[in-house]
Order: C-alpha cells, then structure tokens, then sequence
C-alpha cells in the first residue's frame, strides 16, 4: 500500500524547473532512498515532500488526502503527519536536547500537563538511546549523538512518514552504520516509513526497500537493490558501481 503518491509532478525554483515528469509511490511501512549526482534535486523534492516547497506542477496524494499547498488547513494536516530529520540536524543550540525534542508539542499543545511531556520525551530518547543526554546542549554532543538526538525531535509526535536528508552524512561508518540500524529498528517496531535522501551505498544496501534514482532532471529508475545490478542500464551500473568503489575505499 502506497502511503504517499506523486503524479505528475514538476519541483523547482521560480521558473526553474529542477525535476519534472514525477511519478511515483512510497510503500507504508517500508524504507525508500532517494539517489543521484549532486545537484540533481534530491533535497528539493524533499522540500517538497515536507510541504516546504510548492510543486510547480502536478500534485502529492498523501494516504487519500491531496496536499494543497495554497491551503493552511491542508499543510496543517500534512505536518501532523510527517516528521523531518534534516542534513545537520538543525538542533537549537540554547536550548538543551530535552527541550529540542519538547519545543514541536508545546507549540502545537501548549496546554500538555508537563509530566505528559516529560514521559513522551524521555519515551523518544530512550528510543534512540539518549536518556541520559537529556539535560545536555547540542554542542556538548557528538555528530552521532546530535542526529539521533534529532531523530528524536522528528519522531515527537508519532509521524506516518519521516523524511531524512543525508542522515549519515558527516558521520564516521561506524556511527553511520548504527544510525541505519536504528532506522531498521523503528521501521520493525512501529511501522515507520521512511524516505533517505542519501549518496552512501553502504546505507542503501542496510535500509532500503525501495530506490529511486534521480537523473538529468527526471525519475530514471524505481525498484530494488537488486534490480538495479540486475539490470543492464549502463548508468545505472556505472553509478552503483562508481559509488560502491568510493564506498570501500
């Protein structure tokens, strides 16, 4: 079952289109990473996803709901629904990381009686063992630390759908590789779908059920791991293969 359905869809800048002609399904429940070179639109469609960034074109179907972007009712309901894990975490460095993972409920239920929020934050760091990091600043944290920290933050209020760019990024392959396996945990436990903005092949062998790969402005490719050094498409195979060589390196 799709949990997110993109028809049609073009994303861009002003008149810019960055990629156009998009069409695509996101599995409930699964992992889908988003691939390709660099600058090729992987965080503007992202943007997009997060109901960030209008689509120039075509239209996003989330579970039955279209999203319409020119509505605030409409993007209210998408942001109840989805949480996001940015490229550097975004953590507010005044504010201790319980109060980080806090900040999204207080500003939508200010009313929470605060022992109902201390037991749902501290349910959401033990998920990504942080505990007892509760009471620490974002720069008294490692790299990995601040970004399960915002995973955390991201996970706060039981979203259907996280999007995360580049969550590995920046992190050494150790920290990296118990970031994806977290993931996979929080995938098997709750049901979570996520989609990865990622380039690490490493990650994408780990956690994706689903790939799609952006090229020259368009989807090139949608389908598995497997399909993909399966297939002949000679792009496909050079830029797994090129990315699989940096990878072991």
């Amino acid at each position: 079952m799709e949990i997110i359905s993109v028809r049609h869809l073009a994303v861009g800048y002003g008149n810019v289109k960055i990629l156009e002609g998009l069409d695509f399904g996101v599995p409930a429940g699964r992992i889908t990473a988003v691939v390709g070179a660099s600058g090729c639109g992987k965080s503007t469609l992202l943007k997009t996803l997060a109901g960030l960034l209008p689509p120039l074109a075509g239209e996003i179907v989330f579970g039955t709901d279209r999203v319409d972007y020119a509505s605030e009712a409409s993007l209210g309901a998408l942001y109840d629904r989805i949480g996001v894990l940015y490229q550097d975490g975004a953590l507010l460095n005044n504010l201790t990381l319980f109060e980080n993972i806090a900040l999204p409920i207080r500003m939508k239920l200010p009313e929470m009686p605060g022992e109902v929020l201390r037991e749902l934050v501290h349910d959401r760091l033990s998920q990504v063992d942080l505990l007892g990091s509760a009471g620490k600043y974002p720069s008294e944290l490692s790299g990995g630390m601040r970004k399960r920290g915002a995973l955390a933050r991201a996970l706060v209020q039981d979203p259907e759908v996280v999007l995360c760019d580049e969550p590995s990024g920046g992190l050494d392959p150790i920290t990296s590789g118990h970031l994806d396996g977290l993931l996979l945990d929080l995938k098997k436990a709750f049901g979570t779908t996520f989609v990865v903005v990622t380039h690490e092949l490493r990650s994408i062998r780990r956690i994706a059920d689903e790939v799609l790969v952006l090229r020259d402005g368009r989807l090139h490719f949608s389908g598995d791991l497997g399909e993909i050094m399966a297939s002949g498409d000679e792009f496909l195979r050079a830029f797994f293969l090129r990315m699989a060589d940096h990878d072991d390196a």
